[in-house]
Order: structure tokens, then C-alpha cells, then sequence
């Protein structure tokens, strides 16, 4: 690594001004990024990390006030004082940044390649035959299959961890200086995290590229950074060399982080438990091709005859690769996509259901989303989202009664209870996510789908909240659906397992034996590569 610096920190404090007045979310922050090295800012969501890189790169929100003392000097240039066309220039060429939600990242209306052709056009005077074939040569690298297909294909065709990967492709398609990456495999599956983290190394020893990674996932960290910072509430609490502070932490707080792995498992249901949600022969289809002549129309087929059985107070983990079928199978048991084959849900068929009757349910039927910034109306504060379902569902509560509860439900989740005024752009990712948990938790619903509910939250929240899940579980008898690719989560909070590939179940059994005795390879295979991240000497 050379010792040339090429980004300056110095004295960075940002605060916002809210609803409930100023609030300090960044506190004299000071570090040095060097050429080729990888520097991780970890810490738990809403410790100051993403509002840090985000000053860096001058996207702050308009409530941000950035402090005057504050100095922030990329390749001998002040970056604070420079225009907002002139931060045009620097961001996407210079400066590549890979942000944390990628489905809120992408334009919807836009087809994918050209969307990340745009960032090598907007920065290189290239043709757009020359800009395309530069797409496909980075959508090949980051294992997009069917780079040519995938080319001309919308967002809402992709799944979260494809999505991931075409942000990363556009993030390195001018090969910047310093590359951002805040939580960039956040949405991944194992397999795929491994192979995108020796991508980036790949890249960052042939580009010489330094790389500012934000995460909380310390198993990461452990694989792919060479200094750390550790942020608490806003303070630099701990800083130094990879090795030597996992090794020998000296914070407190660095050693709470280091120590919140998810371990344990759930404590079995009664044999007797009845049947909650029944599904059988369960497909899904999506037309890909439409054709005046309806019998030459051609379909995909994401989940292929599908049938589980889920009891009351019982956890189902359902695990696979990004673009298994996880997602699309769980929304289409709740109604959310429409599907052929059978569900019964507390004995009754869905498919002979009055709409009243279907109305009725949705109160007993609830859903955590994977994406908690897609899923939060921005203009509605806090209180007003979680508070919704009792609106409509529970009219004789008083709007007082209403927000005693939000109120109790935020405080389950480990929220500060006064920030029911605030909005959702207010809070850091996770922070996000534990208000959809809240949402969905307040109408005490039997059933609820889970849908990467734990993938935005650092190691400490995830550790409260499979706890906080396990606990409401137990007290309420409700029946969770729990997708995930983090398997140690899946592991602690499930009872039975279900592992998905390309639309088909490959296996399943309780989560004992899928955990030490896997039958499939493709079960092995991800087992193999989440243990590897948490050992990351042993990632080829």
C-alpha cells in the first residue's frame, strides 16, 4: 500500500435539523484514505457512517448543516467548496459510490444497461455501441447471468441481489480513484458476497483503486479491509489496523460488536400445534414475451409446484441464492402475486373466499419487506405509517390510543419512542427496517411473512430483534415465513428449513438437520460459504 494520501478527513461534524430540533449525527470525525487501501467504517445503524460518506460526496438532504471547521480534500482539492456542477464531474468518475438500497437507486422506467451506460457517457466521450459493450464487459464481471439479456431488461425484473450487483457494475465502469461502498452486500446472498468481495479486490490491486467501505457486517470486514474506524452515535470511538483490533479490541463498544454473532435456536412448537398456512403445488409465472396469438406467448417460471405446511407458532426459514424464488414465493402466499395450485390459511381455501371476508384477513396476515425505504410513504411521519393498519382496521381506537401503541410498538424495536414525528428519511437504513417491523407487529397478526427483515441491521440490532421476534412468537402464537440469506439468522430462529434454487424446493427438514447434516450440494455450498465469510482466510 503506498503512503500517498488521496482523501482527507478533518474535523467532519454534520447535524440535521428535525421536528424535534437539532440533532448531531456526525461529531468531529478525522481519517485519512490512502492509494489501494481499504478502509471499513462500521458501527450500528444510525452511528453516523453512511451521513459521513454521504458529506463526502455532498448528498446530503437540505435539513443537513455541515459545521464550519470541517475539511474534507480529495487529490489536493477542498471538496466543500466546490460547486454542485462542479460535484458532478467528480461523482460517478472520480468518485464511484455503491449506495445501500439499490432498488430506490435505479430508475424504474429506465431498462438497466442503459441506465448504467449513462455513467460512462455522461463522463467519456464514448459512442453508444463502444458504452454498451463496456456494460457487458462489467455486467460479465460481476456474474449478472445473461449479461446481453439482461442489458435490456427494467429494474422490477431483477432481484434484490442482481440489483446489487448491476450498482456495482456502474459503479466501477470508470474505473474511479476512490470507489464508496455503503453496505454493498447487504442485499447479497453468501455464495455471492464472497465472490463479489474478491471481485472488488480483483479489481481495486489491477485499478489500484482505494475503497471506503461502510458495513455492519463484520465478517466482511474481517475479509476485505485493511484499517477499521469503529462510529458510536456519531464519535470515532476506535481506529486501527484490520488484524489487530479484532484481535485485541480496546472499546467496549468494538468488542459488543465484535461479540453479537446470532447463535442458539428456537425453542421447539407443542406436536400438537395445529396447521396455520397450507400450500399446495404452488406456481408462479411471469410473461416474458407477448405475442397476438396468446398460445405463442412465452412465460418464466419462478416457483415450480411448491407445497409446505406451516403450523401456529412456528418459524419456516426459506433460504437460496438471490433469484431462487424466495420473495416471489412468499408474496404470492399472501395474495401479493397471483399464483395456481391451493392455500388454505386456518383451514379455509382461500380460492372460495368472499371479499369481505378477504378483507378481514388482511389484519391477520402481515409483511416485513426486504427494501424498508420502498416500503415507508415519505411523506407520512412515523407514527402515521405504523399507525395505518389500526386506522383501518380498529376505527373505535382514538387517534391518542392509536399513538400509545405506535409508541409501545417503537419502543419493542428498540426506537426512541419521540421520534413518532419524524419522517423516514430521517433514519439511517436499519433504523428503517425495525420501523416495518413495528408496522407490521402493532395489529398482533398470526401470520407474518418475513422477507429479509434482519438484512439491513447490524449484528447488536439483529441479535434484539430475533429475540424481540422469538418473544412476540411465543406470546402470541403467530406463525412466521422467514426468508433470509444470512443463515446464521435463519439458524437461531427457525424451526424447519426450506432451501430453494431456481424455483424448486432442494431440500428441507428441521434446522438441526439441515445445519449439520445437508443432503444436497447446493445446501452444503451455501453453508460452506457463510462459515468461509465468518472465516475469511479460507475464501478462495
Amino acid at each position: 500500500m503506498s503512503q500517498a494520501s488521496i482523501l482527507e478527513v478533518r474535523h467532519l461534524s454534520v447535524s440535521f435539523t428535525t421536528n424535534d430540533g437539532i440533532v448531531d449525527a456526525v461529531k468531529d470525525v478525522n481519517f485519512e484514505l490512502y492509494k489501494g487501501e481499504t478502509l471499513a467504517i462500521v458501527g450500528e445503524s444510525g452511528s453516523g457512517k453512511s451521513v459521513s460518506t454521504n458529506a463526502l460526496m455532498q448528498l446530503l438532504p437540505n435539513n443537513a448543516i455541515v459545521h464550519s471547521q470541517a475539511s474534507i480534500v480529495f487529490e489536493g482539492e477542498e471538496l466543500l467548496d466546490k460547486s454542485e456542477k462542479q460535484m458532478r464531474s467528480i461523482r460517478g468518475d472520480r468518485i464511484g459510490m455503491i449506495f445501500q438500497e439499490p432498488m430506490t437507486s435505479l430508475n424504474p422506467y429506465m431498462r438497466v444497461g442503459i441506465q448504467v451506460a449513462e455513467a460512462i457517457m455522461c463522463h467519456r466521450r464514448v459512442s453508444k455501441s463502444q458504452a454498451k459493450q463496456r456494460v457487458l464487459e462489467l455486467f460479465e464481471l460481476v456474474h449478472m447471468p445473461n449479461p446481453t439479456q439482461a442489458y435490456t431488461k427494467y429494474p422490477h425484473e431483477f432481484s434484490g441481489g442482481q440489483l446489487q450487483r448491476i450498482m456495482i457494475a456502474m459503479a466501477l465502469i470508470n474505473e474511479p480513484d476512490i470507489l464508496i461502498a455503503d453496505e454493498p452486500t447487504t442485499a447479497l446472498d453468501v455464495t455471492v458476497q464472497a465472490e463479489v468481495l474478491n471481485l472488488l479486490k480483483e479489481i481495486q490491486n489491477k485499478m489500484g483503486m482505494a475503497i471506503l467501505f461502510i458495513t455492519h457486517d463484520l465478517g466482511v470486514v474481517k475479509h476485505l479491509a485493511d484499517r477499521v474506524i469503529v462510529m458510536c452515535k456519531g464519535d470515532v470511538v476506535e481506529q486501527g489496523e484490520c488484524a489487530a483490533l479484532f484481535a485485541n479490541p480496546q472499546h467496549s463498544y468494538t468488542q459488543m460488536l465484535i461479540d453479537s454473532i446470532p447463535h442458539g435456536s428456537k425453542d421447539p412448537i407443542c406436536d400438537r400445534s395445529p396447521s396455520l398456512l397450507k400450500a399446495d403445488d404452488i406456481r408462479v409465472k411471469f410473461l416474458t414475451h407477448t405475442h397476438f396469438l396468446p398460445s405463442k406467448n412465452r412465460y418464466f417460471e419462478a416457483v415450480k409446484g411448491i407445497s409446505l405446511d406451516l403450523k401456529q407458532g412456528e418459524t419456516l426459514g426459506i433460504v437460496g441464492e438471490s433469484g431462487s424464488g424466495k420473495s416471489t414465493l412468499g408474496r404470492a402466499l399472501i395474495g401479493l402475486l397471483p399464483y395456481s395450485g391451493e392455500i388454505e390459511y386456518k383451514g379455509q381455501k382461500l380460492s372460495q373466499l368472499t371479499e369481505k371476508q378477504r378483507f378481514a384477513l388482511k389484519k391477520d396476515i402481515q409483511m416485513v419487506f426486504q427494501d424498508p425505504y420502498g416500503s415507508l410513504s415519505p411523506r407520512m411521519t412515523i407514527g402515521e405509517i405504523i399507525t395505518e393498519g389500526l386506522t383501518v382496521h380498529q376505527p373505535h381506537l382514538s387517534r391518542s390510543e392509536r399513538m400509545q401503541k405506535a409508541r409501545k410498538a417503537l419502543e419493542e424495536v428498540r426506537l426512541d419512542p419521540h421520534s413518532i414525528n419524524r419522517y423516514p428519511h430521517e433514519f439511517s437504513g436499519g433504523q428503517r427496517q425495525r420501523i416495518a417491523i413495528a408496522r407490521a407487529l402493532i395489529l398482533e397478526p398470526s401470520f407474518i411473512l418475513l422477507d429479509e427483515p434482519t438484512s439491513a441491521l447490524d449484528r447488536s440490532v439483529q441479535l434484539t430483534v430475533i429475540d424481540l421476534l422469538k418473544d412476540i412468537q411465543k406470546k402470541h402464537n403467530i406463525g412466521f415465513l422467514f426468508i433470509s440469506h444470512d443463515l446464521s439468522v435463519v439458524k437461531a430462529l427457525s424451526d424447519r428449513v426450506l432451501v430453494m434454487q431456481k424455483g424448486e424446493v432442494m431440500e428441507q427438514g428441521t434446522a438441526e438437520e439441515i445445519f449439520h447434516n445437508p443432503q444436497s450440494d447446493y445446501t452444503k455450498k451455501l453453508i460452506a460459504a457463510s462459515f468461509d465469510l465468518e472465516h475469511p482466510d479460507k475464501v478462495a
